[in-house]
């Protein structure tokens, strides 16, 4: 092994020549990623972009607390308000009581052709569940004024969407 110097560059001479390792001058230029590592940074971002979106996923359906709730529209709510994916939710006034209902993706709305505003009487048939502390129904069925019956869920809860 031999090791010399001059001008500033090192130069370093193996014994075994075929074995060199890639060391480059610090005035060179900077390593491209290698095909390894770019497949690590691609797999990386899919799965924080899948943990996102399932950590957003809407809550689950619990059979066991379904119930039914009578009342009158008092707001329509769609979030986010624009771009992503909306979702429905409506503030059902029953009594003195105001509800938070979950329905559905907006999208599956318009494709029953169905819209509610408020002041429209509704019977919502759901599981009464807690989101971020607060009570929330999902609705499973939605019984409209003139007796329609609009389902979002199956009888176990699974979306109809």
């Amino acid at each position: 092994m031999e090791a010399q110097s001059g001008s500033g560059a090192i130069t370093i001479r193996l014994l075994f020549a075929r074995y060199r390792p890639n060391i480059r001058d610090m005035e060179g230029l900077p390593m491209m990623p290698g095909p390894v590592y770019k497949r690590f940074l691609k797999t990386a971002a899919i799965t924080f972009l899948a943990v996102s979106a399932f950590a957003q996923a809407p809550p689950k359906y619990d059979t066991a607390t379904e119930g039914k709730v009578k009342g009158t529209v008092e707001e329509v709510k769609i979030v986010p308000p624009t771009g992503g994916k909306p979702l429905a939710y409506l503030v059902l006034k029953s009594g003195a009581d105001a509800v938070q209902v979950f329905l559905c993706p907006k999208k599956f709305l318009d494709d029953m052709g169905v819209a509610f505003k408020a002041d429209d009487e509704i019977e919502v048939t759901g599981s009464k569940i807690k989101q971020d502390g607060a009570d929330l129904t999902l609705a499973r069925e939605v019984v409209l004024k003139g007796g329609d019956t609009l389902t979002l869920r199956f009888k176990d809860g699974k979306p109809a969407w």
